[in-house]
């Protein structure tokens, strides 16, 4: 039988306006601690974003999402967040906040012996 693993998992959104409530699924975070795995993947869609909010300035949001991914990583780059565990690095990533870049509630799932391919797969199910 193959060995499941506990993951959780959150949605990455742009909400280019807050008070509209409307949001784009721009990339996933996902957490798996058997693993010692914590990544997170993005792909934004300008056209998408750009059909729901016009106004919207891509180069001031690029930021935002990729310093997901260096603190996802543990990267200097991801500054004092970054040098946080991996489990304090996810819980500081997916809490609630109210700016343009966002994320969904937690979710749980159970996958193999390879985050790597389940992060992907909700990227693909989710953003893409």
């Amino acid at each position: 039988m193959q060995d499941n693993h506990l993951y959780e998992y959150a949605v990455i959104r742009v909400v280019p306006s807050v008070e509209r409530e409307e949001f784009l699924n721009v990339g996933v975070i996902l957490y798996c601690r058997q693993q010692k795995f914590l990544r997170a993947v993005y792909t934004l869609n300008e056209e998408k974003l750009h059909a729901l909010s016009p106004e919207t300035d891509v180069n001031t949001i690029r930021p935002y999402l990729d310093a997901f991914v260096e603190i996802s990583n543990g990267s200097k780059a991801g500054g004092p967040i970054g040098a946080l565990d991996i489990a304090s690095r996810f819980r500081w990533l997916t809490a609630t906040r109210s700016s343009v870049v966002q994320t969904s509630r937690v979710h749980p799932g159970f996958c193999s012996a390879n985050a790597e391919d389940t992060l992907m797969r909700l990227h693909r199910q989710l953003v893409l």
